[in-house]
């Protein structure tokens, strides 16, 4: 006899291991909408009167933040706009950011394109030939993507920020930075979405309860299209290591990334640490804990003459 679905009787989609129901394809699409919605709300993520960004690399994650935050804000279309940031990876890029533009313009949602050649003067691959840093490619790659995004958000008017990052990330990152004893960034990880004083635009995680792979199901449901291709240089660095352990502990123990996201949260809540001032850096005039701040720092420290 065939398995059915747990909420109307048909037949099963998916089981969730660490809650033991079984859903079709429709209850489970409707579970992962509403665990979204019920996290925005949870950690008042979006407020009345706010211009919605989107970050939307063109991956699973944030094409289907993309599609749940365009049914959110339904009938309020002037509220949500997509950004992406073309960082030059080649042979990879293309077919996200075809993605990214097709998803948007499906939903009628504005779609702005910046990218690091423009921003900067070099694309991410030109940039990688000549680095003399230790930092890895992903750490590199990070410190201009946030900045791109900080002035593609400034241009596009927006108020709060909504990036596809979800459970899997947010403990990767975790584990990361208490394995570096970097308590400070620890004591950063909360979800209530307000900005550290000085920086103008909110960030908010509405995927923050909701598994890598269950997001991975949601876009093979709604029939979003899925990169295939890998970032080439995404293995660098320590997340890859966290990730393998931390997929094959939920596989022996299910249930343990919830357990482990809750005591990151709440050590992120209880955590003292001083937090250096918000200054403006005196190269670039970007609000930064640091001076110089961390992207003129790289810039120093790499000084890429000819691209």
């Amino acid at each position: 006899m065939p398995a059915i679905c747990d909420t109307c009787g048909k037949d099963v989609f998916y089981r969730r291991a660490y809650s033991g129901e079984s859903l079709c394809r429709s209850c489970f699409v409707a579970s992962i909408e509403d665990k979204a919605k019920r996290t925005i709300a949870k950690h008042q993520m979006l407020r009345h009167g706010d211009r919605i960004g989107v970050a939307v690399s063109g991956g699973k994650d944030s094409l289907s933040l993309l599609k749940i935050l365009a049914k959110v804000t339904e009938g309020h279309a002037s509220t949500l706009v997509a950004l992406t940031i073309d960082e030059g990876i080649e042979g990879y890029r293309a077919e996200s950011l075809q993605y990214a533009a097709e998803v948007a313009s499906s939903l009628g949602v504005p779609h702005l394109l910046f990218s690091y050649k423009e921003l900067f003067g070099f694309t991410l691959d030109e940039f990688l030939r000549v680095r003399r840093t230790k930092l890895s490619s992903c750490a590199i790659c990070g410190t201009f993507r946030r900045r791109a995004i900080d002035i593609a958000s400034t241009k596009a008017g927006i108020t709060v920020l909504a990036t596809g990052h979800n459970l899997d990330d947010t403990i990767q990152t975790f584990l990361i930075n208490l394995l570096n004893g970097d308590l400070k960034r620890v004591a950063w990880l909360n979800s209530d979405g307000n900005p550290t004083e000085g920086f103008r635009v909110r960030r908010v995680h509405p995927f923050l309860e909701v598994y890598e792979k269950e997001i991975a199901l949601y876009a093979f449901a709604n029939e979003t299209p899925m990169q295939s291709i890998r970032c080439p240089y995404m293995d660098e660095g320590m997340r890859s290591s966290v990730r393998a352990y931390l997929n094959d502990m939920e596989e022996k123990h299910a249930g343990m990334k919830y357990t482990l996201l809750r005591s990151a949260l709440e050590l992120s809540d209880g955590l003292v640490v001083q937090q250096p001032p918000v200054l403006a850096c005196s190269r670039c005039g970007f609000p930064s804990t640091s001076d110089p701040c961390s992207l003129c720092s790289l810039l120093d420290a790499v000084k890429p003459v000819s691209v």
